[in-house]
């Protein structure tokens, strides 16, 4: 499989969870500003949304959107435990969270990337954003994970959007356990190999 990416973007989701469940794949650069991959293909002619992540199959099947990649590439390394099995309730609330982090979360950084946005605008983006930490916050405080007693796809996303605070301002360090729970991500052995990987550090 490849997995085309951005360093940092929301495809660093996918790439931990590829790590995680140890199958095997490669991974292509795409500058998202010019719309072309590190070997100079056009990303519009591979992915027509212009975004990342995209997963290129075996089979050449393409899948899109974050929150579909990681189910995905979990199913298919059941026994790593990154997501519930299909049809179980633990599995709703385990897709919940990640609905959560997709729509609550991810989008409402958008604003505050968009250079034309008016300040007094992300003054109001960063104060919403610090309310839907605050229950991230709650959240941890009663469990190790956000979506369940183990690590889990909703885990790489929420580590991966957390990360974002730190570019734009963000301020979420009176936030202890979501503090604490992003400093035990990062330490993960796989987790490490992908902020490697991407050059991140």
């Amino acid at each position: 499989m490849k997995l085309y990416y951005s360093p940092g973007a929301c495809s660093l989701s996918p790439h931990i969870i590829l790590r995680e469940t140890g199958l095997d794949f490669s991974i292509i650069r795409v500058n998202l500003k010019d719309k072309k991959t590190e070997d100079g293909e056009d990303f519009l002619a591979i992915n027509p949304k212009g975004q990342v992540p995209v997963l290129l199959l075996d089979n050449g099947e393409l899948l899109t959107e974050g929150a579909v990649i990681v189910q995905y590439l979990a199913d298919q390394k059941q026994d790593r435990n990154l997501i519930a099995p299909a049809g179980t309730l633990k599995r709703y609330h385990q897709l919940e969270a990640l609905n959560f982090i997709s729509t609550e979360l991810h989008k409402s950084f958008a604003p505050l990337f968009t250079p034309s946005t008016p300040e007094d605008y992300k003054d109001i983006v960063r104060a919403n954003l610090i309310k839907k930490f605050q229950y991230v916050d709650d959240v941890l405080a009663k469990r190790a994970f956000f979506a369940d007693d183990n690590f889990t796809v909703a885990d790489a996303y929420l580590f991966t959007v957390t990360n974002w605070t730190k570019l734009v301002g963000v301020d979420i360090s009176h936030l202890k356990h979501l503090s604490e729970y992003c400093g035990k991500i990062a330490k993960r052995p796989k987790v490490q190999e992908a902020l490697s990987a991407e050059g991140l550090i």
